[in-house]
């Protein structure tokens, strides 16, 4: 193809021309011989570039802000790609895709087809390892680490990378992270090229003060200093055993006192901090003094930052821009979205709040996410009840075990996809103790542009193949109302409420939720005549808010003569088994329709199918999410590209009857609501 060809077909940046050194900066090799001074203009510039960028796409800004220096810095002085820079969860990571070959691509972020909001190995070789969940960057980065020793034993030629894994001090919070550093200090030779940056943007532990402060961070990362402990190890290898171990204790208590980096080394980091990670002179000279250190074992750098830096707007915000939509960079206004129908995360919010007045058992518990999950009302109303337990979503689950088992009624709120985080405990200490916890399940199914990373596709099959567990999804904001009040009286065992990202159908909702039967399905719409399935006939069974698509199909069907019966089940478990038997006695088509993988609903209808022969006797077509993750873009066009719209549930209907129709898109009215 002719290069002007291409060149035309390339994005447009369009603040190109705009930053003098960010314009000569298409790559990191690009910066390596940059003074500290055209460094810090750099940063200016990335910020600004980061910060406009966002305001035309939306997404994770503050954190991204708060490491504009250390990202520039990085890249400035470690040999990337060779040298691996892992970065905690990704949301921090737009600075990085915009040095990193990007930058004319950066405005399709997040957006159907472009990049994606977090680290992606398929993206770029920039990318060592693919992240959205948080704490995994230790674990994956020492795993490199030994890797690369490894192959280096093997081959004499091949350079041992440097690892550099940067974590939050939120992330840190995570077992896994802990369970990391441990390891790390028992892996060998393998794990001295691991650095760990340890992002502190909360302020947990006092910032740097003064021109002293600096000194000595920059002081115990230098190759003098080193080498003076160095020097002093193999004086103490010399003394006496109990003389050598008083030696290195008195070295690390003394650095502890200094720095608070007593429990890092008591883990075998070699600690170095706190260091300001908005000052490109101290990051840039520490990280060449470790890059270029040996025989230390593996080091954790701790940078304060300031999520939203450098852009007043997410400075004054009390969440620092963590998340945002569209906005204007002058301003900082973000632009709203139409007003509409309440948000399913806070209509259970609502009625959780409402039936703790009266209910003083009733505890919730969350794993760092307390606004994601709505539960930030409930802490306003009742903040004794409410426990925020940090990025630990194993402790939440079991630390709601004992709870339940002294009485209170646990609500634990956790994402579908973060609660893969935790199934052991879900599995052994709550489903097989049959304990009474009741897990609020948000962001079940496709969520848009967060992508596969954070689609709750599979909380169906691996919670429901639980024996003893109660399963339920409602299918609009009013189900979700009775059922949040329904898990609220129930007692008896394990209980997961599944429920969607984004806003209900707009239904009025009464004041109050009402109990509903446990395991029992309803009849939305009934076929005008039933009489056996030698006459024809279709149902639809569907589970969760994909009934709303159910009834749009059933007109379309009806349109053509072929009025489908549909249902909502309600309960993935336990099955509404008289409900299952009655459609598929009663039609010749018997559909299932879930947001969910494979192995879930369906395969729980199909066995029961099975098992009482009326498999042989309809024609059973299960729609689940395909056997692929679904790519980021609008929760509508992903349902789309998942086969589970009005089209695909009509499509597949007609197929199964063998009528010679295909629709390509939806016809007439919208369905009315589900009726009782």
């Amino acid at each position: 193809m002719d290069a002007n060809i291409m060149d035309q077909t390339k994005p447009a940046i369009p603040t190109l021309g705009r930053y003098a050194q960010l314009d000569r900066v298409q790559w990191p090799h690009d910066m390596r011989n940059l003074s500290v001074e055209q460094l810090k203009q750099l940063a200016e510039e990335l910020r600004s570039e980061t910060i406009d960028t966002v305001s035309t796409t939306g997404g994770h800004l503050g954190a991204s802000l708060g490491v504009v220096e250390l990202t520039v810095a990085l890249h400035a002085v470690f040999d990337t790609p060779a040298d691996r820079v892992i970065w905690d969860v990704g949301h921090q990571t737009y600075p990085h895709k915009i040095l990193t070959g990007r930058r004319e691509r950066i405005r399709t972020l997040r957006q159907p087809g472009g990049l994606s909001g977090f680290t992606r190995r398929s993206e770029s070789e920039y990318d060592p390892f693919g992240a959205a969940h948080s704490s995994t960057s230790i674990s994956a980065g020492l795993g490199m680490a030994v890797a690369h020793h490894l192959r280096a034993e093997e081959d004499p030629s091949y350079r041992e990378r440097n690892v550099i894994a940067v974590i939050g001090d939120g992330s840190i919070s995570a077992g896994m992270a802990y369970e990391a550093m441990n390891n790390a200090s028992h892996c060998g030779p393998g794990a001295e090229r691991l650095i760990v940056v340890l992002n502190d943007n909360e302020m947990s532990i006092a910032p740097p003060v003064g021109a002293m402060s600096s000194y000595l961070s920059r002081l115990m990362s230098s190759r003098k200093f080193l080498s003076l402990r160095e020097l002093a190890a193999k004086m103490a290898k010399r003394l006496p055993g109990r003389l050598e171990r008083t030696a290195k204790k008195a070295d690390e208590y003394a650095r502890g006192i200094m720095t608070g980096g007593t429990l890092f080394e008591e883990l075998g980091f070699y600690y170095v901090g706190p260091v300001d990670g908005h000052d490109m002179n101290q990051l840039v000279h520490i990280l060449r003094n470790l890059r270029d250190a040996e025989d230390v074992g593996p080091v954790l750098l701790h940078v304060i930052t300031e999520k939203g830096h450098g852009y007043s707007p997410a400075e004054s915000a009390g969440d620092k821009y963590h998340a945002v939509s569209k906005f204007n960079v002058v301003t900082g206004e973000q632009k709203k979205g139409p007003s509409g129908p309440p948000s399913y995360t806070s209509v259970f919010a609502k009625e959780l709040v409402r039936q703790a007045a009266t209910d003083d058992k009733i505890v919730t518990i969350t794993a760092a996410m307390p606004s994601g999950t709505g539960l930030d009302k409930f802490a306003r109303a009742y903040p004794d009840r409410f426990f925020d337990v940090g990025i630990a979503e194993q402790h939440a689950v079991t630390f709601a075990a004992g709870m339940a088992t002294e009485g209170l009624r646990p609500f634990c709120a956790i994402y579908s996809t973060f609660l893969q985080r935790a199934y052991d405990q879900v599995m052994h200490d709550v489903v097989l103790q049959k304990l009474p916890v009741r897990f609020a399940i948000d962001r079940a199914g496709l969520v848009g542009a967060d992508g596969a990373t954070h689609a709750g596709a599979f909380d169906i099959a691996y919670l429901g193949c639980l024996p003893g567990i109660t399963l339920m999804a409602p299918s609009d904001e009013l189900e979700l109302l009775n059922m949040t009040a329904t898990s609220i009286a129930f007692d008896e065992g394990p209980l997961g409420l599944r429920y969607p990202r984004g806003a209900g159908l707009g239904l009025d909702l009464p004041a109050a939720g009402q109990i509903i039967e446990i395991g029992r399905g309803r009849i939305v719409r009934e076929m005008a005549r039933q009489s056996g399935p030698e006459q024809g006939g279709i149902a639809i069974l569907s589970l969760g808010p994909r009934l709303a698509d159910a009834l749009k199909a059933a007109d379309m069907l009806a349109a053509q003569g072929l009025a489908p019966t549909v249902a909502d089940a309600r309960f993935a478990k336990p099955l509404d088994t008289a409900l299952i038997e009655q459609l598929a006695r009663n039609h010749a088509v018997l559909i299932t329709i879930e947001e969910g993988s494979v192995g879930g609903f369906a395969s729980f209808v199909m066995t029961h199918l099975a098992k009482t022969g009326l498999l042989d006797r309809v024609r059973f077509r299960p729609m689940t999410l395909p056997d692929r993750f679904i790519d980021h873009n609008s929760q509508e066009a992903q349902y789309h590209e998942a086969g589970l719209d009005a089209v695909a549930i009509t499509n597949t209907a007609l197929d199964a009857l063998g009528v010679g129709i295909s629709m390509t898109q939806p016809l007439l009215k919208t369905a009315n609501g589900p009726k009782s």
